[in-house]
């Protein structure tokens, strides 16, 4: 077990930064960073210094946090539109007392070599416990170059943890996230554009490696959106066939393609908050982090506003956990190496209005 020096999530931090978020290509923006000059402070330093943490899922298992984030390496694999320069390989699982308190990496919890049926890239993964059992659910590609789900389980919250020889039947693209109810049933909310194939699914079948990276270039047409799907008893699978998790405008109408500002990317993350089920999810090419409200877990959500603006770095993908009576923004920029695929996880504190309305985060303080 890998102890980390502890760093304190509230603490600033001066650096050599850009928010060169607006930016599409990955590459440009890792350049763009490198090129800015101390103008920032963060508003949290990054909870592990000592490996690349990204995407990270919190939740309180037994009184105590623990963050399931990716584990970003360097493999040398070059940058591109479809991501294949996060080539991750395996899961490390971080965990502590309290927020700004001492960080465990607790070592590895899941290798890529131990997944049967993986092909390449282990992208963001979720974890829920039911029944005496931890369940880590995973995105990889698999020998066909397709993301697939994939469930693992263990009796440890930190693992480690044996994947199943098959992914789940029926799953696809990227982000599983699993929410549980308050009358205990669980939800996987998923799916992610561009790299993460979702847009490939649009026809109900896999269209191969052909296919535009943003809603199919139907810009004047509702977006593609993410997927729910009610869980099986045993965590194991889908209880249900999917549907769609439609995003709506004030109008009622759903989100055209063209709303790159608003519409679902990737990077689902679901919670309840004073009885609304609140559907929180990254743009992508803009870079923000948006959240919809419904009365259902299954939707539709209405759009509501920024949870949090462009952090330096491409991606933008995070996870909200209520921990001993506040909320906690957990996310990922790259202030420890200035490149897109290496990125570090924080958090934040997250504060709804008396209204339910959430305000808006910005990472930098001037």
């Amino acid at each position: 077990m890998l102890k980390i020096t502890p760093l304190s999530a509230f603490a600033l931090l001066s650096a050599t930064v850009l928010s060169a978020s607006c930016q599409n290509n990955a590459g440009s923006t890792q350049t763009a960073e490198k090129k800015d000059t101390a103008k920032s402070k963060f508003i949290s330093k990054p909870l592990v210094t000592q490996i690349y943490t990204a995407d990270p899922s919190a939740h309180v298992f037994n009184g105590k946090i623990y963050v399931y984030p990716s584990h970003d390496i360097d493999t040398g694999t070059p940058e591109n539109d479809n991501g294949d320069h996060f080539n991750m390989k395996d899961f490390h699982i971080l965990s502590m007392d309290s927020i700004g308190g001492k960080v465990t990496d607790n070592g590895e919890a899941l290798n890529i070599k131990n997944i049967p049926w993986a092909g390449r890239q282990l992208w963001a993964p979720d974890a829920a416990y039911e029944n005496g059992t931890y369940y880590l659910y995973f995105p990889v590609k698999d020998k066909s170059d397709i993301f697939r789900i994939g469930v693992a389980t263990s009796k440890s919250p930190v693992g480690p943890f044996k994947a199943g020889a098959k992914p789940i039947e029926g799953s696809f693209s990227i982000d599983p996230c699993v929410f549980k109810d308050t009358d205990g049933s669980y939800y996987m909310y998923y799916g992610g554009i561009w790299g993460g194939q979702l847009q490939r699914w649009a026809t109900g079948k896999y269209s191969g490696p052909e296919g535009s990276k943003t809603d199919l270039g139907k810009d004047d047409q509702p977006a593609l959106t993410p997927k729910v799907v009610k869980l099986s008893k045993n965590m194991l699978g889908f209880a249900e066939k999917p549907k769609d998790a439609v995003i709506l405008d004030e109008t009622g109408k759903p989100l055209l393609g063209k709303d790159h500002d608003r519409r679902f990317f990737e990077g689902s993350w679901m919670y309840k908050y004073d009885g609304k089920y609140y559907f929180t999810y990254s743009t992508g090419d803009t870079h923000l982090l948006c959240y919809a409200t419904g009365t259902s877990p299954y939707g539709p959500f209405t759009y509501k506003g920024v949870i949090l603006k462009p952090v330096q770095g491409w991606t933008s993908h995070h996870s909200i956990v209520e921990i001993k009576g506040k909320w906690y923004l957990f996310y990922h920029d790259t202030e420890l190496s200035g490149k897109t695929h290496l990125r570090n996880v924080k958090v934040t504190e997250l504060k709804h209005r008396a209204d339910g309305s959430i305000e808006t985060i910005n990472e930098f303080v001037k």
